[in-house]
C-alpha cells in the first residue's frame, strides 16, 4: 500500500472529466439500460400499464446504483491501484486527480439520488433499490470485500449487476412477476456466467495475487463447467420466458435481424476489449441486440410504431 499525493495542478475541467471517468458509465450503462427497460415492459404488459415517467425515474436511478457500485470499488482499490501503472492511469483518485474526500463525496451524493428516485417509484422500488446499493457498498468495502470472498463475490455481483436491476424495472409497475420470474434468472445466470468468464481470464494474476474467490477455490477446469451451465441455464430460462409469451411475438423479428446484422461484423474481442473465444466474442454483440430489442419495444409501446 502507498500513500496517494494529490495533483495541486489539475484544473476544474480535468476534475469534472475525473467525476464521470470515475462513474465509468460506458462500461454499464449499455447494459444498465435493457436490463431495466425489459423489466418494465414485462410488468406493464403483464399488469397493462402505459408508459410514464416512472420509466425513466427507475431507470435514471439503476445508473447512478451501478455507477455508484463502480465508484465505490474505485476509491477502496485505489491504494493498490496506486501500485500498478496501468490501473494508477485509469483510477482518478490513485493518481490524484481526485481526492478520496472528493470521490466519497460524489459516492454518497450518488446514492442520495439514487435513493431518492427509487422512493419516488414506490415501495417496493424503494426496497429492492435499497438493497442493490447496499449489495454494491459491501462488495467493494473494507471490511466486508464480497468481491473478494467466494461464492458470495458470485452471488452479490450477478444479484446487483443483473437480477436487481430487472426486478426494480419490473416492480415498478406490478408486483407479481409471475412468468417476468424466467427473465430475472435469466438475468442473473447470464451475470454469473459473466463473472465466471473473467474469473477464468483472470486466474493466474489472481492465483498469484492470493485472491480467495470462487475460481482459485474451485480451480479454473470446474469454474469453466459451471460459466458454460451458467451460459445453458439462462438460454433454458429465456427459452420458457418466450414460451409463456413474456414478449410480444414480433419482438422475434427484431431479434432476428438484430442478429443477422451483428453477424455481418467480424468480433474478436469480449467486454474487457481482450481477445475472446466464441462466447466471449458474442458478449459485444448480444449487447447490442439486447439494446436494439428493448428500446424498440419501448418505442412501440410509447406510440412510435403504429403497424406493430
Amino acid at each position: 500500500m502507498t500513500a496517494i499525493v494529490p495533483n495541486q495542478t489539475v484544473t476544474l475541467e480535468k476534475k469534472l472529466d475525473a467525476v464521470l471517468q470515475l462513474s465509468r458509465w460506458r462500461e454499464h450503462v449499455p447494459f444498465t439500460i435493457p436490463l431495466t427497460i425489459v423489466g418494465s415492459m414485462m410488468a406493464m404488459q403483464n399488469a397493462g400499464a402505459e408508459v410514464d415517467w416512472r420509466i425513466i425515474a427507475v431507470t435514471l436511478a439503476n445508473i447512478l446504483t451501478v455507477a455508484f457500485a463502480f465508484i465505490i470499488n474505485d476509491i477502496e482499490d485505489a491504494p493498490d491501484d496506486a501500485l500498478n501503472e496501468r490501473k494508477r492511469a485509469r483510477n482518478v483518485i490513485s493518481n490524484g486527480t481526485l481526492t478520496q474526500k472528493q470521490g466519497m463525496l460524489l459516492c454518497w451524493a450518488t446514492v442520495a439520488s439514487a435513493l431518492s428516485l427509487y422512493i419516488l417509484c414506490g415501495l417496493w422500488v424503494m426496497i429492492w433499490g435499497g438493497i442493490t446499493l447496499i449489495l454494491s457498498y459491501l462488495y467493494s468495502a473494507h471490511p466486508f470485500r464480497l468481491k473478494a470472498r467466494p461464492v458470495t463475490d458470485l452471488v452479490s455481483h450477478a444479484l446487483m449487476l443483473s437480477a436487481l436491476l430487472v426486478m426494480t424495472g419490473y416492480f415498478t409497475y406490478d408486483a407479481a412477476p409471475g412468468y417476468g420470474w424466467y427473465v430475472i434468472v435469466a438475468a442473473f445466470l447470464f451475470s454469473a456466467y459473466g463473472q465466471f468468464y473473467n474469473q477464468v481470464d483472470d486466474y493466474e494474476v489472481d492465483k498469484q495475487a492470493g485472491l480467495r474467490n470462487t475460481v482459485v477455490l474451485l480451480g479454473k477446469t470446474p469454474t469453466t463447467i459451471l460459466m458454460y451451465a451458467s451460459l445453458f441455464g439462462a438460454m433454458i430460462c429465456m427459452g420458457l420466458a418466450m414460451w409463456n409469451g413474456i414478449f410480444p411475438l414480433w419482438l422475434g423479428s427484431v431479434a432476428l435481424v438484430s442478429v443477422f446484422v451483428t453477424s455481418l461484423f467480424n468480433w474478436e474481442h469480449d467486454m474487457r476489449g481482450n481477445r475472446a473465444d466464441a462466447s466471449g466474442a458474442l458478449q459485444r454483440p448480444t449487447l447490442i441486440v439486447a439494446n436494439m430489442v428493448t428500446l424498440l419495444w419501448l418505442a412501440q409501446s410509447m406510440g412510435l410504431f403504429f403497424g406493430l
